[in-house]
């Protein structure tokens, strides 16, 4: 079975910075898209990255961007999201998503990141 397990997140001053994983597995299609999406108490779910396959394209909420880079390896088993000069409204739960060409969904559990003094 499909399986997305976030990790990395935790507690950062503002200014700081911190690097989420996404461990990937029991993928069967190839995928079409991956990407991190993140919830604030109260908030609707956003998306904050994408990495599309196809032509290897990046996609960024305009409030990261020159802030964060998702990236993944070579063959997809581990997507990334390296994040720098944090604010306190960065504070979310993060989550892995990953949508296959046979228009597969798929959503990791979240990892929190907690950005305050």
């Amino acid at each position: 079975q499909v399986h997305l397990m976030e990790s990395g997140g935790g507690l950062v001053q503002p200014g700081g910075s911190l690097r989420l994983s996404c461990e990937a597995s029991g993928f069967t299609q190839n995928r079409a898209a991956m990407s991190w999406y993140r919830q604030a108490p109260g908030k609707e779910r956003e998306l904050v990255a994408s990495l599309i396959n196809i032509g290897a394209k990046t996609n960024y909420a305009e409030s990261v961007k020159g802030r964060f880079t998702i990236s993944r390896d070579n063959g997809w088993n581990t997507l990334y999201l390296q994040m720098s000069s944090l604010k306190p409204e960065d504070t979310a739960v993060y989550y892995c998503h990953a949508r296959t060409y046979s228009s597969g969904n798929y959503w990791g559990q979240g990892t929190q990141v907690t950005v305050s003094s």
